[in-house]
């Protein structure tokens, strides 16, 4: 086994670059016993077609994740492109972050109102991934809008995108 060098890419430089690979943008929310939680999430991907399985990241410096890891599931929300507020009310520590947030009610979690989709996961597995843990999650139920325009990140801004 080939012995793992240290990494000589500094940690700003490789967010820098990786700003330049434009992410969709979701809220992951979920039926907490106190009421509803979520938060932004931009690491979601496809991992499996059968069993219909994906992941998210979250940060371990998240106080947002272990609430939600402790629900057990939780629903994906893909935000549109007028969300950016929403998504900003999402990031910020300590608010009550679905203050003024239209949502209904959904098996896994609080849908968004006018999200481009929801997708709805039950946690399966995490593995730990440097700073952040992977989390591999069962797909329970998803459902897409028609005609939204999703927001994406890129190079540190929010933007929208139309086919």
């Amino acid at each position: 086994m080939r012995q793992q060098q240290p990494s000589s890419v500094v940690p700003q430089e490789f967010r820098r670059v990786l700003g330049h690979l434009p992410t969709g943008v979701t809220a992951v929310t979920a039926h907490g016993p106190e009421g509803p939680i979520g938060m932004v999430v931009n690491s979601v991907t496809s991992v499996s077609l059968d069993p219909p399985l994906l992941l998210i990241c979250p940060a371990k410096s998240s106080s947002t994740w272990p609430a939600l890891r402790a629900v057990g599931e939780f629903c994906v929300n893909v935000m549109a492109g007028h969300h950016e507020q929403v998504c900003r009310a999402f990031a910020r520590p300590g608010a009550d972050r679905f203050a003024g947030v239209a949502w209904h009610e959904r098996a896994a979690g609080p849908g968004i109102e006018e999200a481009v989709a929801w997708i709805g996961c039950r946690v399966l597995q995490e593995h730990d991934a440097g700073d952040h843990t992977i989390v591999v999650a069962e797909v329970t139920d998803l459902e897409a809008a028609s005609d939204v325009a999703p927001l994406v990140f890129f190079r540190g801004a929010y933007g929208t995108f139309t086919a």
